[in-house]
């Protein structure tokens, strides 16, 4: 099996966030059109063609050992996947993945390819893996990029599958890493933000407040699996939630109303002030976090030596698995 592999599950991400994001009855304004999704379809495409590529580069009839077992679905021929006894989710190998651009701490560190802290964020582990991942993004991705169009919703996507990448490197140095869970946590983090951020126009707030907990909680619940980095998921939401007060805050209801900017002279601040100091310390704490993070990583500093108990957050050793055999 490849490595630490993202949630390939991402139970519950899906609908039920997406319902919860609508459910708070929030009415657009008139002049507050929707944006037509373009962006999140893209992106998709995009992961299922690398994808594709990984497994032509994969090429399991030519590269497998008789030793490891045959390949499944051999009648794809270079496009079949590596045995299940190797790669249950049906992908490459992980020799391919860490190829390809996979995150792996050594390489980054020592080696200088701080590239694949970006790169690891388009790679899959295998095709369950990637459906997984899309249909979340599909579900989540598209109704956030109606709201506030590809501009925001491509920032928050890539800076927290950065984030996530960078804090996974702090915690995993023995595996690789690949997969979007990073990426769709910062978009569940950034709509935790936006709901608290923009609390006054919301009706039904705290059912959808819950809602969005509850489904948070059971996603980074699942992360203490083993084969699962939730250190990547952490990142990504933790990016996400806070980029998502300096990206996502609304206007007052009523001033897109407002006939003209002489009008506005003497009216109300665009947004509440409350508004303004979410948004001045998300940005610092967004800000100071990146920078002391890629210092403690590109000094090849071990997070785990800062906090002893962290590694509990990405698994917690039963007596039907042990983490160090992830």
């Amino acid at each position: 099996m490849p490595g630490e592999v993202e949630d390939v599950e991402n139970r519950g991400v899906k609908d039920r966030a997406s319902q919860s994001y609508s459910s708070s009855s929030y009415v657009i304004e008139d002049s507050e059109a929707q944006w037509t999704s373009w962006l999140v379809p893209m992106v998709v495409v995009a992961n299922v063609g690398v994808f594709l590529v990984v497994m032509f580069v994969n090429n399991c009839p030519k590269h497998n050992s008789r030793i490891e077992g045959k390949c499944e679905a051999r009648f794809l021929g270079r496009f079949s996947f590596q045995p299940l006894k190797e790669n249950p989710l049906f992908g490459p190998s992980s020799s391919t993945l860490e190829k390809m651009g996979a995150l792996d701490w050594a390489k980054v560190v020592h080696k200088h390819q701080g590239w694949r802290l970006f790169t690891c964020i388009w790679l899959h582990a295998g095709a369950i893996h990637l459906v997984a991942n899309m249909l979340s993004l599909v579900f989540i991705g598209i109704r956030i990029e109606q709201q506030f169009g590809f501009v925001r919703v491509g920032i928050i996507y890539m800076l927290s599958g950065f984030g996530g990448s960078i804090l996974s490197s702090l915690f995993i140095r023995k595996n690789i890493s690949v997969g979007a869970s990073g990426a769709l946590f910062g978009l569940l983090g950034a709509m935790l933000s936006e709901l608290i951020t923009n609390w006054t126009i919301y009706t039904n707030k705290v059912a959808a407040l819950l809602t969005l907990l509850v489904i948070i909680a059971i996603n980074l619940g699942i992360g203490i699996l083993p084969h699962v980095d939730n250190f990547a998921h952490i990142g990504g939401f933790l990016t996400g939630f806070l980029i998502g007060f300096v990206l996502m805050p609304r206007p007052r209801f009523g001033w897109l109303e407002q006939p003209n900017i002489p009008a506005r002279v003497n009216v109300k601040s665009k947004y509440k002030a409350y508004q303004y100091m979410l948004w001045l310390l998300s940005l610092v704490l967004l800000i100071v976090g990146f920078t002391v993070a890629l210092v403690m990583l590109f000094r090849g500093e071990n997070g785990n030596d800062h906090c002893r108990w962290c590694h509990y957050l990405s698994c917690v050793p039963t007596s039907r698995w042990h983490c160090e055999e992830n």
